[in-house]
């Protein structure tokens, strides 16, 4: 076990708002939930999966909905420790530890303010070490294990625990409930055993994430070779840099899907268009896509290398497209089903933007 302080948080949520792919929600809102638990309730205990009992219980807890509605609907905090106590209870079993189901967004920090609130560790491990927009887009879902039961609460005391046979069954059921609770709400899903997250979760992945965030920290300060260490580290790639010459951006079925499209800054003819569904999916460069998920598609500012949420582009931006491989474990059967271009209605093949880069 070790403690998680108020000084490693900044460079843990500038790691989670990069591995967001510009969705997951802003971690802004995370950073402070997360400060004010520790200020109030002391340092997060963050345990590996292996210093648990593993006939514990692990439950998960993170905002569901849009992105660009979570910007004007501040969570208040208190919808995920009802979300986890309804869940709990429904189960029959308190939890021996939460765990963030992304590491990606505000996703990321919401489990550990969480976790410091209740008392209870935060294990460094997760099912995606990235944003994915469908609750069912989880390493878990490979490995069969089942969403549901799942809970989901709102700011105003409203909750519901639904029981569903598949993990699109359980997206399908809390998209619908939060049509109805206003789009940005409280979801506890994936209520596993320590031993499943030993089997089926991306270990380390906290770490990862600050790892992430304080080496492009670095890049931010200007250090000396941070760029060509960030991009050792993450086996990324910077694939283009671009002005946003157009924008595209609606929030229709409870996602915020949107085009944005980016004309080279140093030779105006080549253009590359990104498709959003919360998170950045897919770039295309003269039609031909040259990066696609499950990778990281990363949009930073051209100047300062802060990481750009879809909510926050704008037309004239100047930005660089980093693309990031997608974490080893995702490599096994059913990959590409369940989240490989078809899986968001692309009817392309996987493309390893590695290729390109040799």
């Amino acid at each position: 076990m070790r403690e998680l302080t108020i000084d490693e948080i900044d460079d843990l949520a500038l790691g989670a708002t990069l591995l967001g792919t510009g969705g997951g929600g802003d971690p802004y809102v995370g950073k402070l939930l997360v400060k004010q638990a520790i200020a109030d309730h002391g340092p997060a205990r963050v345990v590996g999966p292996e210093e648990l009992p593993e006939d514990g219980r692990v439950l998960t807890t993170a905002i569901i909905g849009a992105p660009t509605v979570i910007l004007e609907k501040i969570p208040a905090g208190t919808e995920f420790r009802a979300g986890i106590r309804a869940l709990a209870a429904y189960l029959g079993e308190e939890p021996v530890a939460l765990m963030p189901i992304e590491v990606g967004g505000v996703n990321t920090l919401v489990p550990i303010a969480t976790a410091v609130e209740l008392g209870i560790p935060i294990v460094d491990a997760d099912g995606m070490r990235r944003a994915f927009p469908q609750i069912e887009m989880t390493v878990f879902t490979l490995h069969g294990l089942l969403a549901a039961p799942m809970s989901i609460a709102d700011e105003k005391g409203n909750m519901c625990v639904f029981e569903a046979t598949t993990n699109q069954t359980a997206e399908a059921l809390a998209r619908a409930a939060i049509l109805q609770l206003g789009l940005a709400n409280a979801i506890s899903c994936y209520p596993m055993t320590v031993a499943d997250v030993r089997r089926a979760g991306i270990h380390g992945s906290m770490t990862y994430c600050t790892e992430v965030g304080r080496r492009l920290a670095q890049v931010k300060r200007g250090t000396a070779r941070a760029w060509e260490k960030l991009l050792d580290y993450t086996e990324a790639a910077l694939v283009f840099s671009g002005k946003v010459i157009d924008i595209d951006r609606r929030t229709t079925e409870g996602f915020a899907r949107g085009t944005v499209v980016l004309e080279h800054l140093e030779d105006a003819s080549r253009t590359m268009r990104v498709e959003i569904q919360n998170e950045n999916l897919i770039a295309f460069e003269e039609g031909e896509a040259v990066v696609t998920v499950p990778d990281l598609l990363c949009l930073l500012d051209y100047e300062s290398a802060d990481p750009i949420t879809t909510e926050g582009l704008a037309y004239g931006q100047r930005l660089n497209v980093l693309a990031m491989p997608c974490a080893p474990e995702w490599h096994r059967d059913g990959m590409f089903d369940l989240v490989g271009p078809r899986a968001f209605g692309y009817d392309i093949d996987y493309v390893d933007f590695r290729e390109n880069q040799r």
